[in-house]
């Protein structure tokens, strides 16, 4: 790491220690739930809490990241800014656009809307190098991302898409889209309020919005404790329970609110695994070895099921899948 890197690094870590005095959303008071969270998938340093709003019920990540740090934290250990070439990456490629995958998101969920077919324009937010804008394009769809990495979204304009780069508070498109997803997106956001209202904007008048997000009831959640895979500190910085995305949503200026509840198999085996090898600073290499994760995902589902559908049905499953439509009125 050059001189530079490392300034920016000990800027942006004075400026994470601040503790954030209030809810994202509505500003009050914040009451600590769990501590003692640490990074255990790339062995970030740093010790974080998470505490929840006492008036609207948001949870969120303390100390919080600034943007520039968390845009330093992606193109580091994101996707192109971290793994290349490895086995497992090819792998899992290899997975995404086989016919497997399609018949394992039949079984075991899906939550990136992969499956879904339509027509239309549909901006992936969050796209990286655009393995979900393939499968998008082959639903039918006229696919576009948007992407903070540069170094990923080059990676999916070289396969024939239009990426856009930035923020999606700042995207002016020059045609509203059809549908726009946020899949596993939202909670990574600093102002999620802002970011539906922008989400909003982008869309048409009955546009749809898919979102999918960690479940902040899940079962798992207490099963594994601080090792649960969707703490993911710090990138993970607002946690959701179903009442408080549905009411957002709301407040958003979208309608037709539905929602459903998944458990992913890769979810769990990674809370295994994370629960198994993690250890403060150092990364979980297993979460990346395809042995471990293969084994764990047909356990998973081969075994466990009856609890995962259990937990999907007392609106406890790991994950929280929503499609709601863009209101003709805006907020």
């Amino acid at each position: 790491m050059d001189i530079q890197s490392l300034l920016l690094v000990e800027e942006n870590s004075a400026l994470v220690a601040a503790i954030s005095n209030g809810c994202l959303i509505c500003n009050s008071a914040l009451d600590r739930q769990v501590d003692g969270l640490f990074d255990t998938r790339f062995g970030i340093d740093g010790d974080y809490q998470v505490s929840r709003c006492d008036n609207c019920g948001l949870e969120q990540i303390q100390p919080l990241p600034t943007e520039d740090h968390l845009k330093y934290l992606y193109e580091t250990y994101y996707n192109f800014g971290g793994e290349e070439g490895t086995f497992y990456i090819a792998l899992r490629e290899w997975f995404f656009l086989s016919p497997l995958y399609r018949l394992w998101v039949f079984l075991d969920g899906d939550l990136s809307f992969h499956g879904y077919k339509g027509r239309g324009r549909l901006l992936d937010v969050g796209c990286n190098e655009g393995r979900g804008l393939k499968l998008y394009r082959r639903s039918g769809f006229e696919a576009e991302g948007l992407e903070l990495n540069e170094k990923a979204a080059s990676e999916a304009r070289k396969a024939g898409f239009t990426v856009h780069t930035g923020m999606l508070d700042d995207f002016q498109p020059r045609e509203a889209y059809d549908v726009l997803v946020l899949s596993n997106v939202l909670e990574h956001s600093l102002d999620p309020k802002s970011m539906l209202l922008s989400a909003r904007r982008v869309l048409k008048p009955g546009g749809e919005i898919w979102i999918s997000c960690p479940n902040n009831q899940s079962w798992l959640r207490k099963v594994f404790g601080r090792y649960w895979i969707n703490w993911h500190v710090p990138f993970h910085i607002v946690h959701f329970s179903p009442s408080v995305l549905s009411r957002l949503l709301s407040d958003t200026g979208f309608e037709e609110v539905k929602l459903r509840q998944i458990t992913p198999a890769a979810w769990v085996g990674s809370s295994f695994l994370s629960w198994i090898f993690s250890r403060p600073g150092r990364p979980t290499k297993e979460l990346r070895n395809p042995f471990l994760v293969c084994t764990l995902l047909f356990f998973v589902r081969g075994v466990l099921f009856p609890a995962l559908i259990a937990g999907n049905w007392l609106d406890k499953g790991d994950c929280i899948a929503v499609s709601a439509r863009a209101s003709a009125i805006k907020v």
